[in-house]
């Protein structure tokens, strides 16, 4: 805390903070917790939509689907953590997104992990790359929530500070749903779960709200550790108790642990909460109630209970192997308060545990004074800070410095490119990435019809007809570094033309904000110009924003990370009839570009491959965007195409390319020179189309309004650009496949 937060402290309670009470105030107020640099910005999001039932502010956003059936989607990061410990950072990660989501009453189905590390020539990249797969799937393929999709990018600016973002979706029907409330006087706090040991003490709350610098290695035993298999009971049990109506809320219990869960619920419901760390299950010996108010030991969670409800939720727990104990009884005081040691002589259901091993049993007495007495609500309003924004420097000379400048001299029309595309097919950022998604089991509950590997994921909606969902994350730091603004529009341009490769509609985004040290003018200017660009996009293409979340504090050795916003877009299939085409060419069919292609390289990977960091970002026409997704999305639904691409990283040449590998297949395309090729101009989409259905696919683009050029024809073993470029495919194949399973090696598949 600053000296100023604390002062803040001493006039809300109008004395200084006890031990405990500073310790609450610490996490609580701290940068991960309250939101505190970020709060001012984040309000100016679009948040409402006739089927959004859960916006903002909750375990997870939720939005109907139809048939009575809803799903609860939430995106978290796990970024210090990961850098600390790679394994447990990400296995925790993951434990904690599915919390969140069954926190609402939904069951978890499918998770998505948007990954940011530096290049692969470092061996602590490479470390921290295994060991971050290596814990999610571990934790993932445990607990049994199938692994579905993500996105991996490598670059320098993650060397010291990668970025782990989990997302989750979860699934319910309407009337399960629940809110983390605490709205009645006399109700019980069940805390369900493991045992409470220091593991995980300021883990979330502490890590995520300062740099990295020298002796970051220290802070290790600060990172939570996970057990997927307590979880798997934990999310069983839940479930039972929310679907029987024995819980009147479920919280997830997170970041500052049990004195965010237990205040949070009251604050939310408008009353008090009285708890007993006596009665806190431990693990470890010599525990201090302000180690226990603010451990963040995973797989527990705090459970609102009528008193008359608690025997038949003990015996929900009991069958599920699931400790539980009544931690502690709401109040009208709107106060939150912390005794040890008084519930078992006031009659508070339950009883004290048997201490750990070496400590002596808790004392007991009515009389017993608190340890700590605040506002309830004081503890989640936190400071509300208005950071000073400021335009880097340098960023008028950075954007001057356009790559297709020098590109355009050494690579002139009619210059023979096939070796600087085959480069590009083995940049890791554009490689296959197999390595990662093979260790994922992610065909569980068999909902899963679209996997890892595609535009955008694809899952049946149980309880529905025939409904489904389709899922993309997305994020262009390197956009965002030359104009964060428009490159967070083009992030959720992205995203959402992910979806509707599937002939799915945009229904909901969620938001991870990934930036770095919010004491620095430029980043915050940086933050807020994501914001409004996130929130532009979303405003034109009619997403709502249902939830999210702010990691700042991302540098290394007081180096700032690009700003890295990743966004997760839900889309809807009313109506699925079959397997959305693949991302393929179709030998024997036509090659039809949708969109138009402009001299745009700035952020883009062929220029970033000749070390050109420098220009503007391709426009952001949201009007031809949402033009675009329309169109493609009925054009898949319509079964018009036979294979269906987003154009995006590498351009044209690249989406090409890996279509042919998809579909076994070479092509003869006329698209220009070199710019033309690896241009990353945004709303493009390349379609497989039979040739008696071109004329279609052309006059729907005409209606619509979108740009359509007919540019070749798939079949043969080549990859022929005419005048720019002629590879084989085995060759091109063997320079994607094998960029990374090159540096990292094989991996047995899973779930397969």
């Amino acid at each position: 805390m600053t000296d100023d937060e604390l002062a803040a402290v001493v006039a809300e309670l109008g004395r200084p903070p006890s031990e405990p009470e500073l310790a609450m105030y610490s996490v609580m107020w701290s940068e991960h917790c309250s939101y505190k640099s970020s709060r001012v910005h984040l309000k100016r999001f679009p948040t409402d939509a006739p089927w959004v039932m859960v916006g903002p502010g909750e375990g997870a956003g939720v939005i109907d689907v139809g048939d009575g059936v809803a799903v609860a989607l939430r995106i978290e990061s796990h970024n210090h953590p990961s850098a600390v410990e790679p394994y447990q950072g990400a296995a925790t990660g993951v434990g904690g997104i599915i919390r969140d989501v069954f926190s609402m009453g939904a069951r978890p189905i499918a998770l998505m992990d948007p990954l940011r590390f530096g290049p692969l020539d470092d061996a602590r990249n490479r470390f921290l790359f295994e060991g971050v797969v290596s814990g999610i799937s571990g934790y993932g393929n445990a607990v049994g929530v199938p692994t579905v999709g993500g996105e991996i990018v490598f670059d320098g600016c993650y060397s010291g500070n990668p970025l782990v973002n989990v997302f989750c979706l979860g699934v319910l029907p309407h009337e399960r749903l629940v809110l983390a409330k605490a709205e009645h006087p006399g109700d019980l706090a069940v805390l369900l779960g493991s045992a409470t040991g220091r593991d995980g003490i300021g883990g979330a709350s502490v890590l995520a709200s300062a740099g990295f610098g020298e002796g970051s290695e220290e802070m290790r035993p600060s990172v939570q550790v996970g057990d997927p298999f307590e979880e798997k009971k934990l999310i069983e049990a839940c479930l039972e108790l929310l679907e029987a109506g024995l819980a009147r809320g479920v919280q997830d219990l997170g970041a500052a642990g049990l004195s965010c869960a237990a205040s949070e619920t009251a604050a939310a419901g408008g009353t008090g909460m009285d708890v007993d760390v006596a009665r806190v299950h431990r693990r470890e010996t010599g525990m201090v109630p302000s180690e226990v108010l603010t451990s963040e030991t995973q797989e527990r969670m705090l459970a609102i209970v009528a008193p008359e409800s608690l025997a038949a939720v003990m015996e929900v727990c009991e069958r599920w192997e699931v400790r539980a104990a009544v931690v502690g009884r709401v109040t009208d005081s709107r106060r939150f308060r912390v005794y040890d040691g008084l519930f078992d002589a006031v009659g508070v259901p339950g009883a004290n545990p048997a201490p750990p091993p070496g400590d002596a049993p808790a004392s007991v007495s009515s009389d017993r004074v608190p340890l700590a007495d605040v506002p309830a609500e004081s503890l989640g309003d936190g400071p509300v800070y208005h950071r000073p924004l400021e335009r880097p420097a340098a960023l008028d000379a950075v954007n001057a410095d356009d790559p297709a400048v020098l590109l355009g001299e050494r690579f002139p029309d009619g210059a023979d490119v096939s070796g600087e595309l085959l480069a590009l097919l083995g940049v890791p950022n554009v490689a296959d990435k197999q390595w990662v998604w093979r260790q994922y089991d992610h065909q569980l509950f068999l909902n899963t019809v679209v996997g890892p590997g595609a535009d955008a994921a694809v899952l049946r909606v149980p309880g529905t007809r025939d409904r489904a969902v389709a899922l993309s994350t997305d994020g262009l730091a390197r956009y965002c570094a030359l104009d964060p603004r428009t490159g967070a529009r083009l992030t959720v341009m992205e995203a959402a033309r992910n979806v509707a490769c599937t002939g799915a509609e945009p229904r909901a985004l969620v938001n991870c904000l990934n930036l770095g040290n919010p004491e620095h003018p430029e980043v915050m200017w940086q933050l807020s110009e994501v914001v409004d660009g996130i929130g532009e996009a979303c405003e034109a293409l009619g997403i709502p924003v249902v939830g999210g979340n702010v990691s700042l504090y991302n540098e290394s050795g007081g180096v700032d990370i690009d700003p890295t916003p990743v966004v997760a877009v839900l889309g809807l299939i009313p109506v699925l009839r079959d397997v959305p085409p693949p991302a393929a060419l179709r030998a024997g069919d036509r090659i039809v570009v949708l969109g138009a292609t402009a001299r745009e390289l700035g952020g883009s990977e062929w220029a970033s491959l000749h070390g050109l960091r420098g220009g503007r970002p391709p426009a952001a026409d949201l009007a031809a965007a949402a033009a675009l997704h329309a169109l493609v999305a009925v054009l898949v639904r319509d079964r018009v195409v036979a294979g269906v691409h987003d154009c995006a990283h590498g351009g044209i040449a690249v989406t090409l390319a890996e279509m042919a590998v998809a579909g076994a297949t070479g092509f003869e395309v006329a698209v220009g020179g070199a710019l033309a090729c690896f241009s990353e101009s945004a709303s493009r989409v390349v379609l497989s189309v039979e040739a008696g259905r071109v004329a279609e696919v052309l006059e729907r683009a005409s209606a619509g309004g979108v740009p359509a050029t007919e540019i070749g024809t798939a079949g043969g073993d080549r990859l022929v650009g005419t005048g720019a470029f002629d590879v084989g495919l085995p060759e091109a194949e063997g320079a994607w496949r094998g960029a990374i399973r090159g540096v990292m090696g094989a991996r047995e598949p899973v779930g397969d």
